[in-house]
């Protein structure tokens, strides 16, 4: 008979529970009737850190996170809230079925009288700068913020059909390179993904005798996934074309390009110390980039945003339906009304969800109607230049702000996308009195951009101004990717990638 040792079978089993604790916890929140993911859940973890759940409906827990005790309360509007420990989800699969909500009104009434949608939304309007106005109070907001970038190229042709500097052989060359570089272009569409941790500490101050709101970023992780020396946005891939045309050029001489009737003050050179100087002059700032960017991301996701958000500004131009009222996961009421376009002049289509108690917009959800288009320019008879932006959907969730009053940004997701053509010739013109070396070359594109942004906020903390003024703002590095790693961000609550990112391979 085989004797057991309990002792050392209890070490054994503890010390697996703590190795399988240890790991990342990941969960998935479904229509506990239709087996639908619902994306974009809340996720309160300890009653500390916010998450929502991604597009598929999933969300990971850090490290810290996945103990066993740790108490998760699952909410989304028009559904029961669930309270379970990580412990109750693992047992149930991780999976997290909500219930729709028993309680749903038939009709409006404030103070017993009954508001039509119209009614509703002058309510918004006029309670939007109480709702939405700047917290003066110093506070600390741990961000995570996240952007996809990819061009999809239908046609991509670059040829250089004329040049005063070139030999016939240097010619053949850079067309081919031209050639083999939209060709891998087009059968492998560049494609980049950027994730960011982040500080953003801020308070409303006064600068010359006038409001001023004063932010201070501060960078704990940022990555970058892409394929080496891709494009991908329009810029870029004017560069990329530019290098491939320049290693051809006289290295001793001084170029300008000219597109069309249109010149560039642009001076172009492989001169060694004209690039060093050009470079020190142009030496860019990360953590400045990075603060613009998510800086410029909110206040085009403020609920104050009039051009972006008219479906509420702009009443007159939209239809809105008053479809049910519900309640939060704090069982406060909330309206929900749809929106179409009533005058040309209106875009959008959607829901917004509106609290009874104060008349703000706390969630609201948008994209472009069929056939309309956010804006666009069609010179392509003109200038060879066609561009419009088709794509814009996105969704914006407010919190009552936990330091000091008012509503703040809690989630938002917003994606763009735009239709190019350009068919243009593009000349390097050698600026000098003699006879000029001239490269012609005619660049001919036509394809998709895509964009897509999500900004969280995970916690928002009191601060002090004096603490704000010692933060120093430093500049960081992007850790290179070659392929998504779960590891990189075991230790941090954040936004968990869709199926495409976690699939991604960087193809060299």
């Amino acid at each position: 008979m085989k004797i057991i040792n309990y002792s050392s079978f209890s070490i054994m089993l503890l010390f697996c529970l703590q190795i399988s604790v240890a790991q990342n916890i990941s969960g998935k929140i479904i229509d506990s009737q239709t087996g639908e993911s619902i994306p974009y859940a809340t996720i309160i973890v300890n009653n500390a850190e916010n998450l929502v759940s991604n597009a598929e409906g999933l969300f990971t827990l850090s490290e810290k996170s996945s103990d066993a005790s740790t108490i998760l309360i699952i909410s989304y509007i028009g559904y029961v809230s669930q309270k379970l420990s990580v412990e109750a989800l693992v047992k149930q699969e991780n999976t997290i079925r909500l219930q729709a909500g028993i309680i749903e009104l038939n009709e409006v009434n404030v103070s017993n009288k009954k508001l039509n949608p119209y009614e509703i939304i002058a309510n918004v309007k006029a309670n939007i700068k109480n709702n939405y106005a700047k917290n003066s109070v110093p506070k600390k907001d741990l961000i995570f913020f996240r952007e996809i970038n990819n061009f999809k190229p239908a046609v991509l042709d670059v040829e250089i059909d004329k040049s005063s500097g070139f030999s016939k052989e240097a010619l053949k060359k850079a067309n081919a390179q031209m050639t083999a570089f939209t060709s891998k272009l087009i059968s492998q569409p560049p494609r980049e993904y950027t994730d960011i941790l982040c500080n953003n500490y801020s308070y409303l101050t006064t600068k010359d005798d006038k409001p001023y709101y004063l932010s201070k970023l501060e960078v704990l992780k940022a990555t970058k996934l892409k394929n080496e020396n891709s494009s991908t946005s329009l810029e870029e891939l004017q560069k990329s074309a530019t290098d491939i045309i320049l290693t051809h050029l006289d290295t001793t001489k001084y170029y300008r390009v000219k597109s069309g009737l249109f010149g560039s003050r642009d001076t172009i050179s492989l001169r060694k110390d004209f690039n060093k100087k050009k470079n020190n002059k142009t030496k860019s700032n990360q953590q400045t980039a990075t603060k613009s960017n998510i800086s410029s991301f909110l206040l085009e996701n403020s609920i104050t945003n009039i051009t972006k958000f008219s479906f509420i500004h702009d009443p007159e131009a939209y239809n809105y339906i008053f479809e049910r009222a519900t309640y939060t996961n704090e069982n406060e009421f909330v309206y929900v009304l749809s929106f179409t376009p009533k005058k040309s002049r209106a875009k959008y289509k959607g829901k917004l969800y509106i609290s009874e108690s104060d008349f703000a917009v706390i969630r609201a959800d948008y994209k472009l109607e069929d056939g309309k288009k956010v804006s666009g320019i069609n010179l392509k008879f003109l200038l060879g230049v066609k561009a419009f932006e088709n794509v814009s959907t996105g969704t914006v969730i407010y919190k009552n702000s936990p330091v000091g009053t008012g509503y703040h940004l809690q989630y938002a997701a917003h994606e763009a996308g735009q239709y190019i053509y350009v068919n243009r010739p593009l000349k390097f013109i050698e600026l000098t009195d003699k006879d000029k070396d001239v490269v012609a070359f005619d660049l001919m594109i036509e394809g998709n951009t895509n964009e897509k942004r999500e900004y969280l906020n995970i916690n928002r903390s009191e601060s002090t101004e004096a603490f704000i003024a010692k933060v120093t703002e430093e500049d960081f590095k992007f850790i290179n990717l070659k392929s998504y790693d779960p590891k990189i961000w075991k230790d941090y609550n954040g936004i968990e990638p869709i199926e495409e990112m976690k699939q991604f391979k960087a193809v060299d």
